[in-house]
Formats: structure tokens, sequence, C-alpha cells
């Protein structure tokens, strides 16, 4: 085999990936994980079920690849200690405003293990540290952390999942008056 043809070979294997997981993404947004199944993420990709479970090994394999999110949570070193809480939700707001990734990941999360263990992955990995950095005592981080989570999620489920009118209705400066100063008191406020 030449050195073209392994380059060649590369670039399909890539471009089958990249429509595989561009169909699940899709796919997950549109019908949940439940609902979303191996062969109509396979049809939305052209190509045949039997290439997904060669790439990917399972449903749970794909899901896990196809929703590997950073929330590029921002650095709050440079915030001012009394902002941060409404700086974490300006920022949670614009990342869930437009990524429909997000939304298929917390559907899934709520009635299944893989994306439960998905979301506890991003909690840990990404929210946790966070909160490390403001933090007033470092045995609180993970309860204060997750509380945080409880507000921006349960946000999340009534806004993009469950697309309550009146939480649809809010702008995002009246989500931030709201939710910015409960989260604050979260991640700052002394232990009550």
């Amino acid at each position: 085999m030449t050195g073209s043809t392994k380059t060649n070979q590369a670039r399909r294997s890539d471009a089958t990936r990249t429509a595989i997981l561009d169909a699940a993404r899709e796919r997950f947004a549109t019908d949940g994980y439940e609902r979303a199944t191996i062969r109509a993420i396979a049809k939305d990709a052209r190509i045949d079920p039997s290439m997904v479970m060669r790439y990917f090994g399972s449903k749970e394999g794909l899901f896990a690849s196809a929703v590997a999110l950073d929330l590029r949570l921002p650095d709050l070193t440079g915030v001012p200690r009394d902002e941060v809480g409404r700086a974490l939700v300006s920022h949670f707001l614009g990342v869930w405003e437009e990524n429909e990734e997000l939304t298929a990941l917390l559907r899934v999360g709520a009635t299944n293990q893989a994306g439960a263990e998905r979301m506890q992955g991003i909690f840990r990995d990404q929210l946790l540290p966070l909160a490390r950095q403001v933090c007033p005592d470092p045995e609180q981080v993970p309860a204060r952390a997750a509380l945080c989570a409880a507000q921006l999620l349960g946000l999340a489920l009534t806004r993009y999942v469950l697309r309550l009118p009146a939480a649809r209705e809010l702008t995002c400066e009246e989500l931030l008056a709201w939710l910015g100063p409960t989260v604050q008191r979260y991640l700052t406020a002394p232990n009550p």
C-alpha cells in the first residue's frame, strides 16, 4: 500500500466518522437518546449501520463521542469576586442558547445511565474546578458546585427541553438578574 493510498483511506475514514457524529448529534437532539436508533443515524449519514458499530462499538459509545462537550467555562480569577455568579450565568446562557448538543445531553441524562454518566463527567471535570477558584471553603466545593448545577440545569430543563412558555419568554438580562445573585450565593456566601 502506498503512502497516498493510506492518506486517502485516512481521509475517507475521517469523513465517515465526521458524518456519523454529525448525524448522531442531530438525531439525539431531535429524537432523544431512547428513540434515536443506529439505523436512523446511519441512514442520515448515508452509510451502512455496521459502519456506526465499527467506529463507535455501541449506541452508548456513539453518544459519548457525539456529546464530548467542552462548556468552555470562563476563568474566574480576573472576575471581581462579587460578580462571579453573574459571569457564570451569562456564560451558561450563551452556551445553551447556541448548542443543541447540550439539550440532547440533558434529555438523555435524565432518562439514561450513559447520559447521566456523561453529565456527571462534565460536572466533575468542568464545573468543580471552576467552583474551586472562588469557594471560600475547599471542603464545600462539591456541594456548592452541585447547587449551581441544580440551578443552571433546572433552568436548562425548563427553558430548552420542556420549553415552558414563561421560561422561554424571560430575556437573558432578566435571567441574569434573577439567577446571578443565587449562583453567586451558592459559590461565595458564608456557610449557612
